[in-house]
């Protein structure tokens, strides 16, 4: 059994990872560990860093076969703020593979929250009155009207990991590489 370490507790996150891998399968260990990068994410290369090293970090720490890591952040493009999530995939040997996710505007007055200095959890907390939107449907359940919740999102690009990572997989065992 492989074991699999998460880098997060946070449930949405930690949700996405066990719907794509089994628990049957690998054994699953959320872990808190730093991204390593801002508390905010503020482009697609930093999102993606700390994805990234959210992976590394957890594989690290837990001594895992594979480390996991998913990451969330924004963007600035046309003149409007996006959310951009990215996720990695680290394995004992080295290999490491990667994906981005769907993308959706935030409106203007979330967006100037974040532009002026807040995490993207806390003004969502301050938008709808409620509390920890960020381990719930977060930004994008509550601006696609639930649509597509935090998990749906992160569910998407962990399937994007696993598949790119039982490919390689797969190709470096049949081509000898």
């Amino acid at each position: 059994m492989k074991k699999i370490a998460i880098g997060t507790t946070n449930p949405a996150k930690v949700s996405a990872v066990q719907t794509v891998f089994s628990a049957a399968d690998y054994l699953l260990v959320p872990t808190a560990v730093s991204s390593d990068v801002a508390a905010q994410p503020f482009s697609d290369e930093e999102t993606l860093t700390g994805a990234i090293n959210r992976a590394k970090n957890a594989l690290k720490i837990e001594n895992a076969d594979i480390g996991i890591g998913l990451e969330g952040g924004v963007v600035e493009m046309d003149n409007k703020l996006w959310v951009c999530n990215w996720g990695a995939l680290v394995d004992k040997n080295g290999i490491v593979v990667s994906a981005g996710g769907a993308r959706i505007p935030l409106p203007p007055e979330a967006a100037q929250g974040v532009l002026d200095g807040k995490e993207l959890g806390n003004v969502m907390d301050e938008y709808t009155g409620r509390q920890n939107i960020r381990k719930k449907e977060g930004a994008v359940g509550v601006f696609t009207n639930g649509y597509v919740n935090r998990a749906e999102m992160f569910i998407h690009i962990v399937k994007l990991l696993a598949g790119q990572y039982e490919f390689q997989a797969n190709y470096f065992v049949k081509t000898g590489d």
